[in-house]
């Protein structure tokens, strides 16, 4: 099979062009593509569907500014997964490249919208802890629910318009610039730009966990010289340092997967990559459905009011399948308990 070369012009801006970067030569590894791609995209939908309808099924965990931006990531994670295994799998598997440039564009931007917003959610977590921890006895007064879903409305709108500029115009096709070798049609200056972004809000997150870390490491060492003082105080605390120690996992399996990917693009903007290192680049794209998959695991499993609203929603569906099997009698008997309880 011949080698496509992407052009570093934007003199081919065909649909044809396209056919360029579709890297997957192989039966195997278009097979391949299309199981992981499968398998983590179903599981992210399901668990984070799940995470969204345990945080908003419940007044106790709604309500809450913390879990509304467990809740934005979540949704973030959903999106993603839908938008990014449809149109990778139909892209690199089925080699589907009729669609025009403004559909191609439009799929991107909802991809980057997604991670975007999924990394600025952790942002705004990251930051309500820290003010949790720091400042307890005004976190009431500090971080309300208007605040909350205020913050929310001007992260996704702020993701979504720089993930739609590519759309707006600023492409290589337009401009008349130098192209992606990754991406159709992208720019180099504007993926330069949307790394820069990305980078600068994991540096505004690994710097606002360091401090949360900080402050929960100084509360341990209060609860540990205090045992004989234990009570409201001392269990929010806790519960403060459990939270902080649950979105640090979060973070931490948020830069093994993503890393990879990362350190591709900003490699692509400086030199030329080689074929082999595009198949690397579209098998490690794959890394951030496993990472939109193992959050929700985290949630289960850290999170106490989750993990609860969970145990609840499965009892309640053991119980509803147990009365057909056992009869018109046993649905009775089970009525007349309910009554009485």
């Amino acid at each position: 099979m011949d080698t496509c070369r992407i052009p570093a012009n934007a003199s081919k801006c065909s649909g044809s062009t396209m056919e360029c970067f579709m890297v997957l030569s192989t039966r195997a590894q278009k097979i391949s593509i299309g199981i992981l791609c499968g398998l983590f995209g179903t599981m992210c939908v399901f668990e984070n569907s799940l995470v969204l309808y345990l945080i908003f099924s419940s007044p106790g965990t709604r309500k809450k500014p913390s879990y509304l931006f467990i809740g934005s990531l979540a949704l973030a994670d959903t999106l993603a997964s839908i938008i990014f295994v449809c149109s990778f799998v139909n892209f690199h598997v089925f080699h589907e490249a009729g669609f025009s440039k403004e559909v191609f564009l439009l799929q991107l931007g909802g991809v980057s919208t997604s991670f975007s917003a999924s990394l600025s959610s952790l942002l705004l977590t990251a930051l309500d802890r820290y003010i949790s921890i720091s400042r307890p006895s005004e976190y009431k007064l500090l971080m309300t629910r208007r605040r909350a879903w205020t913050a929310l409305a001007v992260l996704w709108v702020t993701c979504a318009t720089i993930a739609c500029l590519p759309l707006l115009g600023w492409n290589c096709c337009v401009l008349d610039s130098a192209c992606s070798e990754l991406f159709p049609f992208v720019d180099d200056n504007y993926l330069s730009g949307w790394l820069c972004f990305v980078v600068l809000l994991l540096g505004c997150i690994v710097y606002a966990y360091a401090h949360v870390l900080w402050r929960a490491r100084q509360h341990v060492a209060y609860m540990e010289k205090h045992q004989a003082q234990a009570g409201k105080q001392n269990s929010r605390m806790r519960m403060d340092v459990m939270l902080a120690k649950t979105l640090v996992m979060v973070l931490a399996v948020l830069m093994l997967c993503w890393s990879p990917v990362l350190v591709l693009m900003i490699y692509s903007v400086f030199a030329r990559l080689s074929d082999r290192l595009r198949k690397v680049f579209a098998f490690c794209s794959t890394l951030c459905l496993l990472n939109s998959m193992v959050n929700p695991i985290i949630y289960a499993l850290r999170s106490k009011e989750l993990f609860c609203s969970l145990r609840r929603l499965l009892s309640h569906l053991r119980r509803q399948l147990k009365v057909p099997e056992e009869g018109p009698e046993a649905e009775s008997t089970h009525k007349s308990s309910v009554v009485e309880t």
